[in-house]
C-alpha cells in the first residue's frame, strides 16, 4: 500500500494555465521516469477557480521523494512550473486512514 504523498496547491496567473498543464506533465512525467518509487501523480484543475490546481504523487518510498526534491532536475523543473503561478505551497503527507 502506497503511504507516502507530496502535494502541491497552484495558483496559476491568469492566461498561463494551459503551459502550466504543460510544463507540469513534463516534470512529473520525467519526475517518474528517474524516481520509479513514484507510482503515481495526478493533477486536479479546480471548477471554480480554473487557475487554481491540486498536485499530488505516491511514492513507495519516503526516502525516494526526499532524494526527488533535492535533485538538480527537480530544481529546475519545478522553478519551472512555479514561475507560472502567482503563489504555491506544497508538503508532504503520510496516510492515516482510508475508509
Amino acid at each position: 500500500m502506497i503511504d507516502d504523498y507530496a502535494s502541491g496547491s497552484w495558483n496559476v496567473t491568469p492566461g498561463s494555465e494551459e503551459e502550466f498543464v504543460k510544463r507540469w506533465t513534463e516534470f512529473l512525467s520525467w519526475s517518474r521516469s528517474e524516481f520509479p518509487a513514484m507510482t503515481r501523480a495526478s493533477l486536479l484543475r479546480d471548477s471554480q477557480v480554473p487557475g487554481h490546481f491540486i498536485s499530488f504523487a505516491e511514492w513507495s518510498e519516503a526516502g525516494q521523494r526526499a532524494a526527488w526534491k533535492q535533485s538538480a532536475g527537480f530544481q529546475q523543473r519545478f522553478g519551472a512550473c512555479r514561475a507560472l503561478c502567482d503563489t504555491m505551497s506544497g508538503s508532504d503527507y503520510v496516510r492515516v486512514v482510508t475508509v
